[in-house]
């Protein structure tokens, strides 16, 4: 049958059955309150996978929705990105819940990673919201440690990178994030740990380095101290359950 063949069986057997898609102003709005931050708005507009509006993409119920949520996080994506979000940062995060989806083996595993996912999105975009109230110095630290969480990072060099003193850099960091500079730090650190126990091969002593921890024996001081166990018992209790269970940790 050719496309315009099967074009037009399609849209006689939607008009048959009344099916049809979402309407374009109810994803405008799903896809703006993402862009926004906005929690409340977002579970107010947020839909399941495969819901009557949803075109069917697959025969088999679990592809159609795989397909379907490839097509959702790609639109999330590009909306966080026109809202600011790092095209870095918006890509990894599709990458990671696309992979955890086509692992899924049921709809109902689907679902969940759907929802994570538009949290996962919501939750940095209101990040990034707050991050665009703070002054461009304490921004500019919080870009430096972003990007230097493999590095030894001093005070010093990043009023370097500021043009600024070093006191007044902490002072200011203070003032506004509500948190040393250097507990910020350790935190930003602890958190990619966290992830490159989940989502790497890594050994832990090879995380403590990569992270500049400076001892493996540190590392799992300061991970319990903020996490509550050892990255080796974290790793062991959470270590691709996603997959298993359809949820991202």
């Amino acid at each position: 049958m050719s496309i315009k063949k099967k074009l037009a069986y399609k849209e006689f057997i939607n008009r048959e059955y009344g099916i049809s898609h979402m309407p374009y102003e109810e994803e405008r709005k799903f896809f703006s309150c993402i862009r926004e931050g906005d929690e409340e708005g977002v579970r107010r507009q947020f839909r399941p996978l495969g819901g009557e509006k949803m075109g069917r993409l697959s025969r088999d119920n679990v592809q159609n929705l795989k397909y379907h949520f490839a097509i959702t996080v790609a639109f999330i994506t590009r909306a966080c990105i026109q809202g600011g979000m790092e095209m870095e940062e918006a890509y990894n995060l599709s990458d990671i819940y696309i992979t955890a989806a086509d692992e899924c083996k049921t709809e109902k595993a689907i679902q969940r990673i759907h929802k994570e996912t538009v949290d996962a999105y919501v939750a940095s975009m209101k990040k990034l919201r707050r991050k665009n109230r703070y002054s461009r110095v304490v921004s500019g630290c919080m870009d430096y440690v972003y990007d230097h969480l493999h590095t030894k990072i001093l005070l010093s060099d990043i009023a370097d990178y500021l043009g600024l003193s070093p006191s007044y850099v902490s002072r200011q960091f203070q003032k506004e994030a509500g948190i040393a500079l250097s507990e910020y730090i350790t935190e930003k650190r602890i958190a990619a740990a966290k992830n490159m126990l989940l989502y790497s091969e890594y050994s832990i002593s090879e995380i403590a380095q990569y992270l500049c921890f400076g001892t493996e024996s540190y590392f799992i001081m300061v991970f319990r101290k903020k996490v509550g166990e050892t990255p080796g018992k974290y790793r062991k209790n959470n270590y691709r359950n996603e997959a298993a269970e359809g949820t991202i940790k």
